[in-house]
């Protein structure tokens, strides 16, 4: 039963804790990134997801999203 509380209340603690975030946010919004363009986890060379630029453009990509 101790169990039980415990992982609940490390649980509640999480979700406080991003809602403090996004609350804390601009608008409520996470910073926006193109994990795909990461080479250890786009070893195909494959457009982003997010923005749907190659990572050769990529690096001159100006998106507000992107910094």
């Amino acid at each position: 039963m101790e169990l039980l509380f415990l992982t609940l209340g490390l649980l509640a603690l999480a979700i406080a804790g991003i809602t403090i975030k996004i609350w804390a946010k601009k608008d409520g919004k996470f910073a926006g990134t193109c994990a795909s363009q990461n080479p250890m986890l786009n070893q195909d060379g494959e457009a982003c997801g997010f923005c749907g630029k190659t990572p050769d453009e990529y690096k001159d990509c100006k998106e507000p999203q992107h910094s």
